[in-house]
């Protein structure tokens, strides 16, 4: 009972049954595959029959081998090495381990997986038994094999057996998907197979590889395996704090081939290599993250902004709204009575061109009731609200009823599509050339990070949604005409600046070595 005490027999003992129970995953799978042949009722007795004919198998295949290896007395010589019975068994078992370990590891780097696929068909008990007993023959060498390996006693080795298929049978479920849910842990288990099968070789061609030795590469390993599940638990922990709906967006993106700022550079870099064709084009990445991302976007990042409305003044001469009318491509104006806040109603183009036409003046029986909504409601109520209105465009007013700007399914499509601009607009964003934009100041920044590929200029904390809000954000004052800002490889240059706003903006894409420099 000396063995009981020593140290290097428990680390032995603990080391084999993971090892067990990790040889027996593949066995337990196989069993729980046969055992879905029988009826319903008798799976449960068919998979712990099968898994104590295991146990029993391993036992008696120990004893045998423990006893094998007793055989000393040389048999043959081989390049002068005298080879006993002893010796050629740990060879065989190593070469066996080697292969065993190596194909094992060679199916989970390609990604096969074992689909048991085919008719669901009862089958009597006794065959099933008879499956397993043949399955359990077969399962069982490695298992043998490698308790030989570990240790030197046979009572630990049975002990090990006996611990590992108890653990197996009363926590076969949990056992399977937590190995399932571990990859990298039947890994680090088949490269201790290979540690094994290596030391078996090399003891039966007269080489001793102290137990100790293996034990002590064995320990590091599962140390570092412990640090690398914590690590892969703590980012699951990080990356469920991001909400699903911008996690599932970032990677419908990738997949879509939506690059970041640092991609494009590095592609720049290498222009000489030829560039991998994406199967999607800008624009149909730009629409897809533009609906991901829509119900994300405040309204204020969509509407038409109070300074570019266009309203009616009840108040002003036929004459006048006439002309004012045909100067502007738009189908409905909210009409005012001297500003706009005072707001009496929206109406049709073509109504109020009749009114003039007829009467002389806009009758209020052709105006229809505004739409109101505060500027804290999200784009999907608007956009609802916008299916009901008939084509009715929506006013959005602050805590203050102050109108701040309206919404039109325009307003949306551009969202997701980017602009569409009026006969009387300029392009919100110009390309000027190679990695320089014209930008105006009222432009979108989500949209902006899209053109230029960039994901800087938006934060969830930010209270503005335009390139001059950021701007301004950013120099705490209202800029002078040529004050530059870089902000992730990018230089942004207030061109005009004037009525206390920033009208236009120059982007330039600095050097990747310049934009390195700045992070």
């Amino acid at each position: 009972m000396e063995w009981f005490f020593d140290p290097n027999i428990w680390v032995g003992l603990l080391t084999l049954v993971v090892l067990e129970i990790v040889l027996g995953i593949d066995n337990l799978i196989f069993i729980a595959i046969l055992a879905e042949k029988v009826p319903p009722h008798q799976r449960d007795k068919a998979r712990l029959i099968g898994l104590s004919l295991a146990m029993l198998m391993r036992l008696g295949l120990l004893a045998t081998i423990s006893w094998m290896v007793t055989l000393t007395e040389p048999l043959f010589l081989v390049l002068g090495q005298e080879i006993s019975g002893r010796d050629l068994i740990l060879l065989l078992g190593g070469v066996f381990l080697l292969f065993k370990a190596t194909m094992e590891l060679h199916e989970r780097v390609e990604g096969k997986i074992h689909v048991h696929s085919g008719p669901r068909v009862y089958a009597s008990l006794g065959a099933v038994i008879a499956q397993i007993i043949v399955l359990d023959a077969v399962f069982s060498l490695d298992a043998v094999i490698t308790a030989v390996g570990m240790v030197d006693e046979l009572g630990v080795m049975m002990a090990a057996v006996v611990i590992s298929m108890a653990v197996m049978i009363f926590a076969s479920k949990p056992l399977t998907r937590f190995v399932n849910a571990h990859p990298t842990v039947v890994v680090l288990c088949l490269s201790f197979l290979l540690m094994i099968g290596l030391s078996l070789v090399a003891e039966g061609i007269g080489f001793k590889i102290p137990k100790g030795y293996l034990y002590a590469a064995i320990g590091f390993s599962i140390v570092i395996e412990f640090f690398n599940q914590l690590a892969r638990k703590n980012f699951a922990n990080k990356d469920a704090h991001v909400p699903l709906r911008e996690r599932t967006a970032d990677a419908v993106l990738r997949l879509l081939g939506n690059r970041t700022r640092d991609e494009v550079s590095e592609q720049s870099e290498s222009a000489a290599a030829p560039a991998e064709e994406s199967a999607f084009d800008t624009e149909e990445r730009n629409m897809v993250s533009g609906v991901l991302s829509l119900s994300q976007r405040s309204i204020r990042s969509i509407m038409t902004t109070r300074s570019d409305m266009t309203w009616i003044d009840i108040n002003a001469s036929a004459a006048t709204v006439r002309q004012q009318i045909l100067d502007t491509p738009h189908s409905f104006f909210p009409l005012c009575r001297g500003q706009l806040d005072d707001i009496v109603g929206v109406a049709r183009a073509k109504d109020l061109i009749a009114d003039l036409s007829v009467h002389g003046k806009i009758e209020l029986t052709s105006v229809r009731e505004p739409i109101f909504m505060p500027d804290s409601v999200g784009v999907m109520k608007v956009m609802d609200a916008l299916k009901r209105s008939h084509g009715q465009l929506i006013l959005i007013a602050d805590e203050y009823g102050t109108i701040q700007g309206l919404v039109t399914p325009i307003d949306i499509l551009e969202a997701i599509a980017g602009e569409f601009p009026d006969e009387d607009e300029q392009p919100v964003i110009e390309v000027l050339g190679d990695g320089r934009w014209k930008v105006d100041g009222t432009a979108d920044l989500l949209y902006l990070q899209q053109v230029l590929h960039s994901d800087a200029l938006v934060s969830d904390d930010d209270e503005y949604t335009s390139l001059a809000g950021f701007m301004l954000e950013r120099f705490n004052t209202l800029p002078q005409a040529g004050e530059k800002i870089e902000v992730d490889g990018l230089q942004f240059e207030a061109l005009e600046v004037f009525e206390r706003r920033i009208a236009t903006v120059l982007v330039t894409r600095l050097p990747s070595d310049h934009a390195r420099q700045d992070k």
